[in-house]
Order: C-alpha cells, then structure tokens, then sequence
C-alpha cells in the first residue's frame, strides 16, 4: 500500500466552496482519506477522535485563523508533529514568518494549480 493510500488529510476552511475545491483536488491526485472542518475550534475537536498526518488550513476563518490552529495543534503533545500546511490567497510575508515560528510545515497560495498543490504535499510527508 502506497503513502497515497495511506495518508489522511484534513481539509480545515470556513468556507464550503473552498473544502470542496481543495478535497476536490486531492481526489483528482488519489488522495481519498479526507476528513473536513469548517472552523479551527471544529479540527481541534475532529483531531481528538479522528486524527490525521497533514492539515490543510485556511488562513482567514473566523474564531480562530489557521495561525491559532497550529499553535493549539503545536501545544499539545498529542497533535504537535502533525503536518501543517498553511492555504492563504493573503501572501503578505508577517504571516509566513510567524507561522514558520509556530512550526508550519509549508504554505500554498490561493489560487493553486493541482501539481503545486502536490508539490507542497510532498514536501512536508514526502513522495506520494
């Protein structure tokens, strides 16, 4: 069985349009064990009971950005070595930067091709 069949992956934005663009993509790349959430606080809740190896978050939700995220994901020990890819379609350099502090893996800027979206996959969890 290959990483690709092996993986899970979490898709995490509050807007419907974009997990589904985004879990779209990933079906299109073999990647079929995707589990979604639509806030940071719902990922969290999602992470205690069904835990995955990469998230791909949003950066703008609302109660809680993408930056939060990682940095609850980060803080516990159960969640601190999940892979974290940071989607933003805001590539100002402040946000980058705080998240490599917090420990993000890899960001994508919105609007991605698919091979670019697999690129930075295969970055933080390597070939699939």
């Amino acid at each position: 069985m290959s990483l690709r069949d092996k993986i899970k992956i979490m898709v995490v934005d509050d807007m419907s349009t974009s997990r589904g663009l985004i879990t779209q993509a990933l079906d299109a790349l073999g990647i079929g064990n995707v589990v979604t959430a639509d806030s940071g606080i719902n990922a969290l809740k999602t992470m205690a009971v069904r835990p995955v190896h990469l998230i791909l978050s949003d950066y703008h939700m609302p109660e809680m950005d993408g930056l939060q995220l990682l940095e609850n994901l980060r803080a516990c020990p159960k969640t601190k070595d999940v892979g974290f890819i940071l989607i933003t379609g805001h590539a100002e350099q402040q946000i980058f930067e705080q998240g490599e502090r917090l420990g993000m893996n890899n960001y994508l800027e919105k609007p991605f091709e698919q091979s670019a979206l697999l690129g930075c996959i295969e970055t933080v969890v390597g070939r699939l």
